[in-house]
């Protein structure tokens, strides 16, 4: 199925991907209500894992790339608690990303900026989010990014 939100996102050159199963004795969301709580995605495309650490062998523009795939992933498993109906979002909540970086690192901010701005771009007004952006010493795989996020759904 596909509607007004895919159509804007292959305008854009995107097509989501199929949701990711966990990988671990979890769920990839679990919904109340109208609100959609997504576990954390990894920055992970078409080419594999995006692995790195900001402030040592990647940059900020980098790390904001990895962090719209981890955008990407949030909005395949949305469209999964959708039933398929990526239409059914009504916005974006919250978002809580964790950078994979070195102690000196401070950009954390920017980074994540790669999943909002994606967000926005892709949503319009419904992809407006509150936001937090924390440092990692390490994430899972190595991976530069994890971010998980809160919906909601109609």
């Amino acid at each position: 199925m596909s509607g007004k939100n895919e159509a804007r996102l292959a305008d854009l050159g995107v097509k989501l991907p199929k949701a990711m199963a966990p990988a671990a004795n979890y769920v990839p969301f679990v919904t109340v209500g109208g609100i959609v709580y997504v576990s954390g995605q990894i920055s992970s495309g078409g080419d594999g894992l995006i692995v790195g650490k900001l402030g040592d062998d990647m940059d900020v523009p980098q790390g904001a790339a990895a962090a719209r795939t981890c955008a990407i992933n949030l909005l395949s498993q949305v469209r999964a608690a959708c039933d398929g109906d990526l239409d059914r979002l009504v916005r974006v909540i919250k978002l809580t990303g964790f950078v994979n970086s070195t102690a000196d690192f401070t950009d954390q901010p920017k980074v994540v900026n790669g999943a909002s701005d994606f967000l926005v771009e892709a949503l319009g007004e419904a992809g407006h989010h509150s936001r937090s952006a924390v440092s990692a010493a390490s994430l899972p795989f190595g991976v530069a990014v994890e971010i998980e996020g809160i919906f909601q759904i109609r």
